[in-house]
């Protein structure tokens, strides 16, 4: 015959209960995972970039937008201060390979690509993000003399109110004042 608990038993395993399975309603993420996408608004090509050592697509140059990567983390509200770290590698001269000689290819080819490889430069800024509402991915911007900026926009790229419309193919100075 089972044994009946008694009242305060019963009223203590059912608020054990009750905060058993209230602890399990999961609270609202202060983190959520964010898109790349890049655009590049220089004569050079974007080898790589990631956005706080997340990964970031590669790009030609006066290309971006259609490739999106996974992803950074990003706060669900944006708080003042709030950074991210850019890092990148460009190609200054991405068409060379097409005026080279070499069989494609070929040793001296591959000779050729690897001195090549020695000019690619490496960059790395520190970017405040603006406030934002909404947000579906972080865009980020290439721009002459390696001023990098981003969006954390829900619109896109071309649209009224996008942050960053200067146009892709920007004409590069002959020298920059940030060298």
């Amino acid at each position: 015959m089972p044994t009946q608990l008694s009242s305060p038993v019963r009223r203590l395993l059912l608020l054990a209960a009750t905060l058993w399975f209230g602890g399990c309603t999961a609270a609202p993420p202060e983190n959520l995972p964010t898109p790349i996408e890049g655009y590049n608004h220089t004569s050079a090509a974007i080898n790589r970039f990631t956005v706080n050592g997340a990964g970031g697509s590669n790009f030609g140059p006066h290309l971006g937008g259609g490739s999106q990567t996974c992803c950074v983390s990003l706060p669900t509200k944006w708080r003042p201060g709030l950074k991210v770290v850019i890092e990148w590698e460009k190609d200054p001269d991405p068409y060379a390979y097409a005026k080279w000689p070499e069989r494609l290819y070929s040793d001296a080819w591959s000779k050729r690509a690897a001195e090549h490889e020695t000019h690619y430069t490496r960059h790395r800024a520190v970017v405040e993000l603006e406030p934002f509402g909404e947000f579906g991915s972080l865009d980020v911007h290439f721009f002459p003399c390696n001023v990098v900026k981003v969006a954390t926009s829900n619109t896109i790229y071309g649209q009224p109110g996008y942050p960053h419309n200067e146009p892709l193919n920007m004409e590069e100075p002959k020298t920059c004042q940030n060298s």
